[in-house]
């Protein structure tokens, strides 16, 4: 008798067990803090039928329900302003009998945390793509919660690398000079196929599980601290993977922008500020989805705002992370990412968030940086910090190649390029590069060490933040021609069995040691000098393809000559005595050399650089 009344108790638990499963399937954000500028929390419930209930909560104000014309959402907005740190229950009600009650954890705030400061023109960020890093942990590089496996002999395919392996080489990130980690995205993308680029997500409160745990993701930030190095998160609010959970059961119609169904974007977000556009062409530049396995995310809709803000604070605030990095910045609805954007510098007023405003022109590019004179205009502030600069990026994939001068050639490119950089709200926050995971491999424009050498110097010593993508450093290679893993290819040494290790001086070949003694000399002597992090900056027009900048503070000046062509050119030094005054004599960095300046001239080898700092 009695195992027999057992048998019926655990059925019924277990039955009690599944309907509550059913009932319930997502709770997001899972939690939240106390003492948060966004304290009017909106919680958004999932399971079957579930706005068939009513909502009530423990100890804290309900401040409001909606639900959708779907019934398996709620989204209950409840206030947090000065309640205390524990567990409250939000009740699921049928009349007076209560039907779920779910806990939900208001934590304690990290009495930093608001005013962590971000990355700035002080930083270098080092960019890395994850998955091609380093395998830091075998035992995650394939799961059962995913579907793809590892497939290493695959270009396209997930070869294994992990957050533990970018915590395994934070040594040699430091030590190359990068004092911030920039890692493309790492929340779960559950794609069939070419997964491991991660901007196709399909749980945004979950990092990938063949990356590791969301507590490994705060494991890397804390680990990166402790070496001075910030990090950095790349976050995607314009679309999700077609793979994602609520794609197959969405909250509303318009959780999406539907045409109805798929409409591609034009890619033209020229659109955004061009006084004369046509409607249409706006709503497909901004509603248009980037491929069919993106739909793009409906800002409009506050619903989907207010989760879409929760989100990356909630990231922010459980990891710890600097800042963010936004992708497709500019195909977001403007008014919707202006006010996200908003919100996150509001929590984090120190932080930064820089965004890929990919535009060749500088005043449209400068349309999206907080405060911009160009926007202003129009009467729009996006509240953006930064942006990527694409402008000099198309400057350096052309000037190398041009050893003749010309009006509009060769090194005369960055002369114009920051001609106009008077558009800017904040020169010193712009992130520039010579490549990223989108771009072709810088040295695969320019195979040439030298040349290689002549960029670092620029992006080392102009206004900015600069940034650097994995392996540039070693001269790793890949044209994108051949496709997009092609320049996404595995760090040699990241894996057990690779048969050269990049990552020490003993494995490196003698032309990669070369790569990275240059890169590692450039910007450790940036992480040092004021001028180059800080400073103001003097030109000069180039003259036989020879650029002469100058990087200067009240107390610090830094002359950067770069001679793009072929032959050896001479400089007279009377050119510049405007900057240079009295000086007798200057360091080189590069050489390490003294220079001596009373011989009024100064000669420079074809297809080298000089940073010199005057004493």
């Amino acid at each position: 008798m009695q195992k027999t009344l057992l048998f019926i108790s655990l059925f019924i638990q277990s039955q009690l067990l599944f309907s509550q499963k059913d009932l319930l399937q997502h709770v997001e954000p899972p939690n939240w803090w106390v003492n948060m500028e966004h304290h009017a929390i909106e919680v958004m419930l999932h399971g079957k039928n579930i706005a068939n209930y009513s909502v009530s909560v423990d100890g804290l104000t309900l401040l409001g329900v909606t639900k959708t014309e779907n019934p398996n959402y709620i989204f209950a907005t409840i206030e947090t302003k000065g309640a205390k740190a524990g567990t409250y229950s939000i009740l699921l009600k049928q009349g007076s009998k209560t039907k779920l009650s779910i806990p939900y954890e208001l934590k304690v705030r990290n009495e930093n945390s608001r005013n962590r400061v971000g990355f700035t023109s002080e930083d270098m960020v080092y960019l890395i793509m994850p998955d091609r890093f380093a395998n830091g942990d075998e035992k995650n590089d394939s799961h059962p919660s995913v579907v793809e496996k590892l497939n290493r002999e695959k270009p396209g395919g997930r070869h294994g690398g992990d957050i533990q392996g970018i915590i395994n080489n934070l040594d040699y990130i430091a030590d190359l000079g990068a004092t911030a980690i920039w890692s493309t995205p790492l929340l779960e993308d559950n794609d069939t196929n070419y997964s491991y680029h991660t901007y196709g997500q399909s749980d945004v409160y979950k990092v990938d599980p063949r990356y590791g745990t969301n507590d490994d993701y705060k494991k890397l930030v804390e680990k990166a601290h402790a070496k001075n190095i910030k990090v950095i998160m790349d976050v995607v609010p314009n679309h999700w993977g077609s793979n994602h959970w609520m794609f197959f059961d969405l909250p509303t119609y318009s959780w999406l922008h539907q045409f109805p169904g798929f409409k591609q974007t034009n890619f033209r977000a020229s659109t955004q500020m061009d006084p004369n556009r046509s409607d249409l062409d706006l709503k497909i530049n901004s509603d248009g989805w980037f491929v069919r396995s993106m739909p793009d995310l409906n800002q409009s809709n506050p619903l989907v705002l207010n989760y879409l803000i929760q989100n990356n604070i909630w990231w922010m605030e459980f990891s710890g992370v600097d800042g963010l990095r936004v992708d497709t910045y500019i195909y977001n609805d403007k008014a919707g990412i202006a006010e996200w954007t908003q919100k996150i510098m509001e929590e984090y007023p120190k932080t930064n968030i820089v965004g890929e405003v990919w535009m060749h022109d500088q005043a449209h590019q400068s349309f999206w940086q907080k405060d911009s004179p160009i926007s202003a205009i129009q009467h729009y502030n996006t509240y953006l910090p930064s942006v990527m600069d694409f402008t000099l990026n198309d400057e350096i994939i052309e000037a190398f190649k041009e050893e003749k001068q010309g009006w509009d050639k060769g090194v005369m490119r960055f002369y114009d390029n920051f001609v106009n950089d008077f558009l800017y709200a904040n020169t010193n926050n712009i992130l520039i590069f010579a490549e990223n995971h989108d771009t072709q491999r810088l040295n695969t424009i320019y195979p040439s060490l030298n040349d290689y050498q002549l960029a670092m110097t620029l992006i080392g010593t102009v206004r900015g933040i600069p940034q650097l993508y994995y392996g540039s450093e070693i001269g790793m290679a890949g044209d994108k021609n051949k496709g997009d893993a092609d320049i996404r290819q595995d760090f040699p040494g990241g894996w057990k069995n690779d048969a050269k290790n990049a990552f020490t001086k003993e494995g490196r070949t003698k032309e990669q040691e070369a790569y990275h003694s240059f890169t590692k000399k450039v910007f450790n002597y940036r992480k040092k000098s004021a001028a180059l992090k800080l400073g103001k900056t003097l030109q000069f027009v180039p003259e036989n393809n020879v650029y002469v900048f100058f990087r200067y503070t009240e107390n610090e000046k830094v002359m950067v000559i770069i001679n793009n062509s072929k032959e050896q050119q001479t400089c007279s030094l009377d050119r510049f005595q405007e900057m240079l005054g009295s000086v007798k004599n200057g360091y080189d960095v590069l050489s390490e050399k003294t220079i001596d300046f009373s011989t009024k001239s100064l000669e420079i080898k074809g297809k080298s650089s000089l940073i010199i700092e005057l004493k």
